[in-house]
This record gives C-alpha cells, structure tokens and sequence, in this order.
C-alpha cells in the first residue's frame, strides 16, 4: 500500500486516536527519565517510527516500530509502538505483524479500550481478509463451502444451510465437522421427530469419522436427556467429559443424568469438577448439594446449598429484599 493510502486509512481510524492523546496521558519523551545507550537507542527508534506513522509513512515506521515494541522501556511509548505496529502493519497487509502487535497489546495493556476496540476491529478485518483469498484461491473447497454454510447459519437460513452442508458431504463425505455442523443446523430447526432423528444420525456419522468429537458425544447425550433416557444421556456425557476433560458443561449435564437415575454417589465426583471450573454457577452446587444429601453428606450438602443460595441472591437481576 503507498504513502497516500497508509495517510488514508490512518485518517478514516481517527477516532482511535494516534499517539499523542492517548489514555497514559503525556508523550514518554516529555518525562525525564535515566537511559542506558540500549535503552535511548531503543526510545530514539520507538519515538522515530511512532512521528513517521503518524504522518502516513507506515514503510518506512513499521521496521522501526517492530524493533523498539519489545525494547522501549517507557510505558507510554511502549504503547504507541505497538498502537502504530498495528495500523501499519493492517494498511500494508502484513498479518502477521499485525497479530503480532494486537497480541503484545493483549499481554502489556489487557484492559486498555482503545486496544481492545482495535483488537475487535483488526481481528474480525484479518478474518474477512482470510475468507475472501480462501474464496479466491479454493473456490470449490469444502472449507469456501463451509464458510458459506456458517454465514447461512448465522443468519438463520437453516435449510440453506443444510444444503451447504449436505453438498460438502455429497462431494467428500470424511471431511471433519460437516455431519456435526449439519446435525447442529437440524436442531436449531424447528423442533419435530423428524429433525431430531436426523440431528442425531448425523452426530452418530460424525463420530466415525472423527471418534474424539467431544461436542458430536455431548449432543447426543442432550437428545437423549431430553427424553428422559438417562443411560444413554449418562454414556454419551461420560464420553463427551473423557474426550475433554475441560468441557465443563460435559460434567454438569453427567452429574445432572446421574441424579436424575438416581446414580448419586456416582454424580459427586463430576458435579466436583465442574463446580471447581465454574464456581459461579447456582446449577452445579445445587446439583451437589442434591447428590451429597441423598447419600447422607449432610455438611457437605449444607454447605453446597448455601453457596447456592447466596450466587442466586447475587445474581445480576435478582431482587433483593430489604
């Protein structure tokens, strides 16, 4: 991209402010501050590239810009580093810069809004940067097709959707995710028999084609939930939890099947592991307290319930009575 776009595209993200009235208030250069060589060779070249892409020279400021962001001591110009990294970096197309310096944002200043609303912006630009050269360069993969099949599902287009999908698996039938994305799309479809059936055969043909698809297993253990079949429902929930051993929502639902079967010393050990991974939730300690009552852990069942009852009472949108 030349001078006069980089000037271009600097100016349409104005409202984000270049270095210079940025949240860490005065410039780094207008603080005194006790520097080694290293360190004012590394300010001089942070202080160098940050004026040149403020002016719309983002060629010439970004070798400048990637060499002083993980040197410059000073926070403030630290920040407006790799600020300009980025928008050079986007206007001249260079990705992986660009992540690079969205990344480095992320780890140094995490709250910061500016950086998370570049963050936001950036990301969601790379990707549409992504899909349209995947569009380009492999027009007829299944991946273009799966794209397309995602952007129907977000806007509720369920059988177009499922043509798209449908389509894939006609042209390669292994390709992973398909039987899955398209048993999903079946039941975000209006409910019935007969998309049920169809959503879980689909789940079903996932799992041969890739057995360690852990929410193809949790899917079919919620169908199986719903009806009341709560061996199934407790198998596929086991799968699912072994498969990956950080889906929490796998354990609650198992903990909650075996409760409901009546299985409730065997419900302690995965209501456990779910409560640890998301201690906020009423669900899971109810669900606990629940199984430790019903196998005579009194204390422990006490304590369940009143974590239970003091999330729900401080809950967002709980009224609270006086």
């Amino acid at each position: 991209m030349n001078t006069t776009i980089a000037a271009a595209f600097v100016g349409w993200l104005g409202l984000l402010v270049w270095p210079g009235a940025l949240v860490y208030g005065q410039e780094a250069s207008s603080r005194p501050a006790v520097r080694t060589t290293a360190g004012a060779s590394a300010f001089a070249t942070g202080k160098k590239g940050v004026d040149l892409a403020m002016t719309g020279h983002c060629p010439e400021a970004l070798p400048l810009l990637k060499k002083a962001m993980r040197s410059v001591a000073e926070q403030e110009l630290r920040y407006n580093v790799a600020m300009s990294a980025a928008r050079c970096a986007m206007s001249l197309d260079q990705k992986e810069t660009a992540a690079d310096a969205l990344f480095f944002l992320n780890k140094e200043f995490p709250q910061d809004p500016r950086a998370l609303y570049l963050a936001t912006h950036y990301f969601s630009e790379l990707a549409s940067r992504a899909s349209q050269e995947l569009e380009k360069t492999a027009p007829d993969s299944p991946q273009t097709h799966q794209l397309q099949a995602e952007a129907l599902e977000s806007q509720g287009k369920w059988d177009e959707a499922a043509a798209e999908y449908r389509g894939i698996l006609e042209r390669e039938p292994k390709t992973p995710g398909a039987h899955y994305r398209l048993g999903r799309v079946y039941l975000s479809m209006p409910d019935s028999a007969e998309n049920t059936a169809k959503a879980k055969a689909e789940f079903n043909e996932e799992l041969k084609v890739d057995s360690t698809n852990a929410s193809a297993e949790f899917l079919l253990g919620e169908i199986a939930r719903r009806n009341g079949e709560w061996e199934p429902a407790i198998k596929h929930f086991a799968a699912a939890s072994k498969r990956d051993a950080e889906f929490a929502e796998a354990f609650l639902a198992l903990g909650m099947s075996l409760n409901a079967a009546e299985r409730f010393a065997e419900a302690v050990v995965p209501l456990q592991r779910y409560t640890s991974m998301a201690p906020g939730d009423p669900a899971g300690h109810y669900q606990l307290a629940t199984a430790y009552s019903r196998i005579g852990r009194k204390p422990e069942a006490t304590r369940e319930l009143s974590i239970q009852q003091e999330l729900t009472k401080n809950a967002p949108g709980t009224p609270h009575r006086n």
